[in-house]
């Protein structure tokens, strides 16, 4: 599911896209639709653009510093941030590490009894360890406690590290719903938010790994087409098609359990 999932999301992105429109408009001879799919390549390449699209989803708030943040009953940091090679036991860091520092900045501040791990694994990697086992053992080096530290079950996605957190965290008692402090990147907060409120959480956000800094004078170099503004484009178009697809399951799913 979670493979169909990304493969379908992908030929919606620009480079997808693009790639349809090339490939249709060459199969059917439509000139006009090869220059779109070029046009889409164009524009979505152009740091100009993808810095609009990330800030756009990452807002403008800023990183909160770890002491400001209201207590909570455990932070939770999602996984995605750790390639594992050859030669590096407990992998090495990618994008995203900062969801990690942030998580233990936040814990050492005293912000909540435990820190969760999640157990990020895709599918396909059946030869790869969880994530999160790695990043407890990088935990427990950084000076966490192995009591403080929990792991959720395999999670192959956002909404599936949702559910294995409420699983292994439960709902609180007596009615209270429980707190949990979710780190990670921030164009990637809107939509974590989303899934973790409905699994029960009361979520406060404690954003990290921001894509864009502060907001530049533009130059000729901004609109210089290059690989990795093509990639951040992508990256926050994702996170808007995520968060259309989750809001409408949701809705489908409260029509549903009232019908």
């Amino acid at each position: 599911m979670v493979f169909f999932n990304k493969l379908a999301a992908a030929l919606l992105l620009p480079f997808g896209l693009a790639l349809l429109c090339i490939l249709g408009g060459l199969a059917f001879k439509r000139r006009l639709l090869v220059w779109a799919g070029f046009f889409v390549l164009l524009l979505f390449s152009m740091p100009v653009t993808s810095d609009m699209l990330m800030r756009s989803v990452e807002g403008d708030a800023g990183r909160a510093s770890a002491v400001s943040v209201q207590n909570a009953d455990a932070i939770v940091v999602l996984s995605g941030m750790l390639n594992q090679v050859k030669g590096a036991p407990l992998g090495e860091w990618g994008d995203g590490a900062d969801r990690y520092e942030g998580g233990i900045e936040l814990f050492k501040a005293g912000k909540a009894p435990v820190i969760v791990f999640t157990k990020g694994l895709w599918p396909w990697r059946t030869n790869a360890t969880p994530e999160g086992e790695l990043l407890a053992a990088r935990a427990v080096r950084s000076g966490i406690p192995p009591s403080a530290i929990f792991l959720t079950g395999n999670a192959g996605n956002t909404a599936e590290e949702a559910k294995a957190v409420r699983k292994l965290l439960g709902s609180g008692v007596n009615g209270r719903t429980k707190t949990i402090i979710l780190v990670t990147s921030a164009y990637h907060m809107r939509r974590s938010m989303l899934l973790f409120e409905n699994s029960g959480f009361h979520v406060i956000p404690f954003r990290v790994d921001y894509q864009v800094g502060y907001v530049n004078p533009l130059t000729l170099l901004d609109f210089l087409p290059d690989a990795n503004s093509l990639e951040q484009s992508e990256k926050a178009i994702r996170e808007v098609y995520g968060c259309i697809f989750y809001k409408i399951m949701t809705n489908i799913s409260a029509i549903f359990q009232h019908s």
